[in-house]
């Protein structure tokens, strides 16, 4: 790609809103004349990332990584600098004169085809009487939601999108490493997806990365399929709906997390636009690190099933240890937000989601509903929520849900501290809520001892605190009396 004339440069770079542009990225606040968030370029709890309008630049005091905002682009999209600033001048309806040494680059030839493959399915779709329509509309999607969400229809062929990439000069290597076409053994390619509806995937910056695809006939396996990971399209961080959802994730200031493209619009359509689904994958510590860079607060609404319920834990394992405050959505056992929605309304999805409770309260009142009446039930069970609350940073919060998980399986909450302790000492917190008899030491003898003088002289119990007895007693289970 050949050399853009410098007065173009300047041009975009006094055009550029770098706080805008970052905000994309990560939540700013104002601090005096500067702005201020989590550094993107290193894990960090206290902002120390800082952006100054003024001066259009901005400067980590934690890495030490600063510039202006051709510098940000390069670094957080990994583009070169021209195509840094082809993309802010796109942006800011600046021109910027092709070279005539070569064609677009590799990345934006990426970005081009998806855009060709999104034009195809849009087409597609539209045509009276294809199925992917009449599927739709059976799901109560009508003309202004299907256009609201650029849903499209992969052709039941094997060549519309490879025949539409070469009717714009796009190579089929191209198509294929975009994850568009597929290569035959036998040479040539053929379109990955077809007879499904489409989903365009984004990134936040509103560009096309890859597409998700939904069958829409009862024996097509998968049921999901999306285009494989390419150089723009990391599943791992990436988010079904996220450039409409930025604005409102810093509104609300909190993030609702699905599972399913549909969920998310139903989410949508309920009037809940802060939301986001994975694409295909669970979550990662990639979407982890983005999100806390933009809200504090993670809504997860996972199914009620056993799978989801192991998805939530999963994704609280990535979740707590980042200071990020976790709530969690029950749905009705075999409901997803799609069927909720449709049978219950908009509004009653929208009233659930506003009541999510902590999702530790969630994890805690499903083992509890597993019984604990005997003492290695309760063993159990406390073991089994301890290594989530381990991974909280807060001791006052962590204390408190071990109070609550005591409560809930009927033990001690100093029983529940003390695994929590073992935990993140790195011990096997059953060792801490152990029910196996062991040998009676003094201490045990003096608690013993202690508590025949109550039984025999009642009347002391009225001179000793709860509070002082309990300094008395070993830390372990009483002994045997």
């Amino acid at each position: 790609m050949g050399r853009i004339a410098d007065e173009i440069i300047q041009e975009v770079r006094d055009r550029v809103d770098i706080v805008e542009l970052i905000g994309r990225h990560l939540t700013l606040k104002k601090s005096g004349r500067n702005y201020v968030g989590l550094c993107p370029f290193h894990s960090e709890k206290t902002p120390s990332f800082n952006v100054n309008a003024d001066r259009q630049s901005f400067y980590c005091f934690g890495c030490q990584k600063g510039g202006n905002a051709f510098t940000f682009l390069t670094e957080v999209e990994n583009l070169t600098f021209p195509e840094a600033v082809r993309t802010l001048a796109r942006e800011c309806g600046i021109e910027v004169p092709e070279s005539r040494e070569g064609g677009p680059s590799h990345t934006e030839a990426l970005y081009r085809a998806n855009e060709i493959a999104q034009a195809c399915y849009r087409k597609a779709l539209l045509v009276p009487g294809n199925p992917a329509l009449a599927y739709l509309q059976a799901r109560g999607f009508g003309a202004e939601a299907i256009e609201k969400f650029k849903l499209g229809y992969a052709p039941d062929s094997w060549d519309a999108v490879a025949n539409a990439l070469r009717a714009e000069g796009i190579s089929p290597e191209i198509g294929a490493l975009a994850g568009l076409l597929a290569e035959r053994k036998s040479g040539g390619h053929y379109d990955r997806l077809r007879d499904r509806v489409t989903f365009p995937i984004c990134d936040v910056r509103g560009r096309m990365i890859g597409f998700g695809g939904r069958a829409i006939s009862q024996d097509q396996e998968p049921k999901y399929l999306n285009t494989p990971e390419s150089p723009i399209f990391r599943k791992r961080a990436a988010f079904y709906g996220y450039p409409e959802a930025l604005a409102p994730i810093r509104s609300a200031e909190r993030a609702v997390v699905v599972e399913g493209y549909f969920d998310r619009i139903a989410l949508d359509l309920a009037g809940v636009s802060n939301a986001v689904a994975t694409c295909g994958t669970a979550l990662t510590p990639d979407h982890i690190r983005d999100l806390r860079r933009r809200t504090g607060e993670i809504v997860l609404l996972f199914d009620a099933d056993e799978a989801g319920q192991r998805a939530l834990e999963k994704a609280l394992e990535l979740l707590l240890p980042e200071g990020l405050r976790v709530r969690s959505v029950a749905l009705p056992p075999g409901d997803d937000p799609d069927s909720f929605s449709a049978r219950e309304g908009e509004g009653a999805l929208r009233a659930l989601v506003d009541s999510a409770s902590p999702a530790i309260e969630t994890v805690i009142a499903r083992v509890a509903a597993g019984g604990h009446d005997t003492a290695w039930k309760t063993a159990d069970a406390v073991a089994e929520v301890v290594p989530l609350l381990a991974l909280i940073p807060g001791v006052v919060e962590r204390n408190e849900y071990a109070t609550q998980l005591a409560l809930a399986v009927g033990t001690q909450p100093r029983y529940v501290e003390a695994a929590v302790d073992s935990q993140r000492r790195g011990e096997d917190p059953r060792d801490a809520v152990s029910v196996r008899p062991r040998k009676s030491g003094p201490e045990d003898r003096i608690a013993a001892q202690l508590v025949r003088s109550l039984i025999e002289y009642p009347a002391l119990v009225e001179r000793v605190s709860t509070d002082e007895l309990l300094t008395l007693l070993p830390a372990g289970p009483a002994a045997e009396i």
